[in-house]
């Protein structure tokens, strides 16, 4: 068996992060290697936040399309015909098939290794974590709360108010109402050098609000991610579909039951989005619909076999009590700083 210290050399915590920082490259400036038209075609189905108005970027994701759909297709038809025909349906039908498509292979994965603004939130929570800034831990109720928000925004800015912009009832601004508040826009755009969608917008008050609101919650998830982890993701819709279809997909979290599990709770130290039930419940129960499938809580479970990734029949990665013991020793569960050494030291090195 090799020993803990070399074991340690590629974590999963490291493979992620690998995975991440080239998914972010992907996400926000890869049509500078494909083209902007030919990104566009390659994934305009991500399961994770990559914004169109990034002319920069290698990728879309499936809210742009539903949006469109809901206002364009749906509602205008509604709207000029008074009926819901089946010529309404197939496009979103389309699309969700293209997404799933997308979504088969990793599954809720996507926003724990490809989705740029989670990329964003977690390095800067890092960043908080080494300039010493306090940490916050949301407390279980806490969680349990605010798990509604991600699907009323996926109700109302995703669905809801592009239908009605269609059907002429909100005006054509809302035909994007996501869009128009979404912190990757903001995040992704930025980053190419482009401020125009920071800028204040004077196209009417409607306009205006909807500006206004983008830049304070982009400045929130900003400021908050020093603290708190992953504060967008807990609220994000695309995690709400994601949820929608975990159970569709072969990729999945697997724990079994444990007698010193009661008394731990290291695993849900460990998420970065403090789900409870990876601590207190087992099997298929255990797979909560905030998991973004990051693979934190296996990797820092001090037991053997305990909680598993897993691919259909296939175990990805397992936890184990030589990998946790050498990986807190690097970072602690909770992404307190610690010396990160990629390759292990030496014996007599200094």
């Amino acid at each position: 068996m090799a020993d803990a210290s070399n074991a340690s050399v590629f974590t999963l915590g490291r493979i992620r992060l690998a995975v991440q920082l080239v998914m972010l490259f992907v996400t926000v400036w890869g049509s500078a290697l494909v083209g902007h038209y030919a990104a566009e075609k390659i994934s305009s189905s991500l399961p994770a936040l990559s914004c169109a108005y990034d002319q920069a970027d290698g990728a879309y994701c499936v809210l742009i399309p539903l949006q469109h759909q809901m206002h364009h297709r749906v509602g205008e038809m509604i709207q000029q015909t008074g009926q819901f025909a089946l010529t309404m349906l197939l496009p979103l039908a389309f699309t969700f098939l293209a997404f799933y498509v997308f979504y088969f292979f990793l599954g809720k994965a996507f926003c724990g290794w490809v989705c740029p603004l989670g990329t964003i939130q977690e390095r800067l929570h890092r960043l908080g974590r080494l300039l010493r800034r306090p940490f916050h831990h949301l407390s279980e109720p806490a969680v349990r709360r605010m798990r509604p928000v991600k699907w009323l925004l996926l109700l109302g800015l995703v669905l809801g108010l592009p239908l009605a912009a269609g059907l002429g009832v909100t005006p054509h601004t809302t035909g994007d109402a996501f869009c128009q508040v979404c912190p990757s826009r903001l995040a992704t755009t930025l980053l190419t050098g482009d401020g125009e969608q920071a800028a204040i917008r004077t196209g009417g008050v409607l306009d205006f609000a909807l500006g206004a609101l983008a830049n304070t919650l982009f400045g929130f998830v900003l400021i908050a991610s020093l603290a708190a982890r992953q504060p967008f993701c807990r609220i994000c819709p695309l995690l709400a579909v994601n949820a929608a279809f975990q159970r569709l997909s072969p990729m999945r979290l697997v724990k079994q039951p444990h007698d010193k599990c009661e008394k731990c709770g290291i695993c849900t130290k460990a998420c970065p989005m403090d789900i409870p039930e990876i601590w207190h419940e087992s099997g298929s129960k255990a797979f909560s619909e905030d998991c973004t499938l990051c693979g934190r809580c296996a990797e820092y479970c001090p037991d053997d076999g305990i909680i598993q990734l897993k691919f259909g029949p296939a175990s990805l990665f397992a936890s184990s009590r030589a990998y946790y013991k050498a990986r807190v020793k690097e970072e602690g569960p909770q992404g307190g700083s610690k010396v990160v050494r990629w390759f292990p030291r030496r014996t007599g090195d200094a």
